[in-house]
């Protein structure tokens, strides 16, 4: 006897070849000429890739393929299909319906003695009522998406078909409960990303009101894998279905908070059963999702966890799913599905590791910067050059913007010797004429700006009672750091929102959370920049275009340089401030800040007299600065009392 595998080497075949290679018969995995390395790394002696294309008639077997397969008591398994959520309906047909059709056609050929295929539970659809058992095939259910639709057609082709078939349905298949091991976040995991916010904003111990839903069958991998394996081999079951599932399945409510648990995020504990929802009038539901600006919403905060419509509508499906063909095949088999509470903490941290779209990891980055024009102001120094350099090591064509041309083109030269790309444009973005002339040859050289990162800043520390003749002070601080970026960003707006895509990035400052003494200048400036972007934000998210402030805390760079007693204080250096805007490229926020910035916000509002009695101890603590450029002194010039010092590493981060 000899195996044909489809889709071998997707999520679930990988495991099911681990299993049948077991039995020691030879394995043919039908894989196209590209993909045949990805069978050799599983190391599995007796499988044997089988070149072809499900997508052909005859599976595009060659005829040494045929012949391999011809007079062998071959058993099909046939895996390969869309699992996509997101696929058009022509992806959809085109695999599962279409490359179904040729299996069949092609086991007939073969003479085979049994096609085992991998359906799905949601042949129920979505708005399927009370229980859908193995025995229930046609029953006029709703299939109102693409997926639905050809996974209904694929069974009905395997069903018609002359081979003796035994048909398989799992549930929602996630990651190994054995090592969480995943290749694809979707199902409940598009419900991670919600739930990582949730962690990184509130305590543990925070109660949470949801939803409580349905039953939600989960079931890991491993699980799927070894119950086909085990019934495949069972004599006497050709012409049945088996619903691999877990045949306790925990509601959605209850799911949720198990992955909760496992990612030590606030719990759901309050939880609204959906049958409150029937005390609406009529019709009420219907008229709110009609509305635009409810359509707006919803569409920006789907997009903002990565969350297809799609997966919504399923998780309020009402459909419960017999398995008693599954457990009687599997009785005394040692085979079960594992209690969801026993593996989920696996599940989400290989998520976290190495699935999480937002992860600050190489395949990450590159997938949101290769190919991209990344404009970055402020790129000769400190955190733009970061900055550059990081966003060309992920593949995007950078666009290197300051002053100082030769510092421009040492960078440059530093990006292309490890081959990246980048341009120099010098420009002095206090000149609000140049930056508009700039702006136009970029676009002229380029066609596009993907990301922009207004990064370019003056700083200058000097308290208002010795700046009282100085307004030249305030005026050129707020044209480099205020109306240089607005000039960009209104040069820049319009080929964003014809592409509806781009991305905006502010460069702010911690101070603007705090208020510093000693910074009025540079901190009305910046809150300026911040509080523009936070109105026009809203204005272009369904442009597709984002808009991020990030407040700094204080980084090593040549801009407090000329302070010396910043030597004393605590900070960050400025690859850990280009990996905040990485960070920030990814998870697209309207804001980033430190918890520190955070606590000085939450004081702000709730006792704004403590603040500003801990900022007035913070401007006699900490001395003048000595006379010289923009405020500054010569670095190492300057000491600070110990109580200053203490206060220093007390308050991390914030400018004095």
């Amino acid at each position: 006897m000899a195996h044909l595998v489809t889709g071998g080497t997707g999520f679930i075949g990988r495991h099911l070849l681990q299993a049948l290679s077991r039995r020691g018969q030879p394995i043919h995995a039908l894989v196209r000429e590209a993909s045949a390395d990805k069978l050799d790394r599983l190391g599995l002696p007796n499988v044997l890739p089988l070149i072809g294309d499900l997508t052909m008639p005859g599976l595009g077997l060659s005829d040494a393929g045929r012949a391999a397969l011809l007079g062998t008591d071959l058993e099909v398994f046939h895996l390969a299909a869309v699992y996509d959520l997101e696929a058009d309906e022509e992806v959809n047909r085109t695999a599962n319906v279409e490359g179904t059709r040729h299996v069949v056609e092609l086991s007939a050929e073969m003479g085979a003695v049994r096609l085992h295929h991998m359906s799905s539970i949601v042949v129920a659809g979505g708005k399927f009522k009370g229980t859908f058992t193995e025995d229930m095939f046609d029953e006029g259910q709703v299939l109102d998406h693409p997926y639905y639709q050809t996974k209904f057609e694929a069974e009905g082709i395997v069903r018609g078909g002359a081979v003796p078939w035994r048909i398989y349905r799992p549930g929602i298949v996630i990651g190994s409960s054995q090592t969480g091991e995943a290749d694809r976040a979707d199902g409940p995991y598009y419900a991670f990303k919600i739930i990582q916010r949730l962690r990184n904003a509130l305590p543990s111990w925070v109660p949470l009101a949801g939803f409580e839903g349905g039953p939600l069958y989960l079931v890991p991998v491993d699980f799927v894998a070894a119950a086909v394996d085990h019934i495949a081999a069972t004599p006497g079951l050709d012409g049945q279905t088996f619903h691999v599932v877990d045949p306790k399945p925990l509601s959605l409510g209850d799911t949720v908070n198990e992955f909760c648990r496992a990612a030590h995020a606030p719990q759901f504990t309050l939880r609204v059963d959906r049958r409150a929802f029937g005390l609406l009038p009529k019709g009420f539901g219907e008229m709110l999702g009609s509305w635009r600006v409810v359509e707006a919403l919803k569409r920006q905060l789907l997009e903002g966890v990565r969350v297809p419509e799609a997966a919504v509508s399923y998780i309020n499906s009402r459909a419960r799913f017999s398995a008693d063909h599954a457990q009687a095949a599997l009785a005394g088999s040692g085979v079960s599905c594992p209690p969801l509470h026993s593996y989920a903490w696996k599940v989400w941290d290989y998520w976290e590791r190495h699935l999480d779209p937002e992860a600050l990891t190489e395949p990450n980055l590159r997938a949101i910067l290769a190919g991209r024009v990344v404009l970055v102001t402020g790129a000769s120094s400190g955190i733009g050059r970061a900055v550059a350099v990081q966003a060309a090591q992920h593949g995007a064509h950078v666009i290197l913007v300051s002053r100082t041309r030769e510092k421009l083109e040492e960078l440059k030269a530093e990006i292309e010797s490890e081959g990246g790309r980048a341009a120099v444009y010098p420009t002095d973005l206090s000149d609000l004429e140049a930056c508009d002339r700039m702006a136009r040859l970029v676009l002229a050289d380029h066609g596009r700006v993907d990301i922009l990162v207004n990064n370019a800043g003056r700083s200058i520390r000097r308290s208002l009672v010795n700046s009282l003749d100085r307004f030249h002070d305030f005026e050129r601080t707020m044209r480099l750091n205020y109306f240089g970026a607005v000039k960009l960003i209104l040069a820049l707006v319009p080929g964003m929102r014809e592409r509806r895509s781009g991305h905006i990035v502010n460069i702010s400052s911690i101070g603007a959370q705090v208020y510093p003494p000693r910074f009025g200048a540079y901190v009305a400036s910046k809150s300026a920049l911040a509080s523009l972007s936070r109105c026009i934000g809203p204005e272009l998210a369904d442009d597709g275009i984002s808009m991020t402030n990030i407040h700094m805390p204080l980084v090593r760079t040549p801009m407090i340089a000329p302070t010396g007693m910043y030597e004393n204080f605590p900070t960050i250096d400025t690859d850990q401030a280009a990996e905040m805007v990485m960070q920030a490229l990814l998870s697209r926020p309207p804001e980033v800040s430190t918890r520190l910035g955070k606590l000085g916000e939450a004081v702000d509002t709730l006792s704004p007299g403590l603040l500003h009695l801990v900022m007035t101890g913070a401007y006699h603590a900490f001395p003048e600065t000595a006379p010289g450029r923009d405020g500054g002194s010569e670095a190492g010039g300057e000491e600070i009392s110990t109580e200053a010092a203490a206060m220093a590493y007390l308050m991390r981060g914030i400018h004095f």
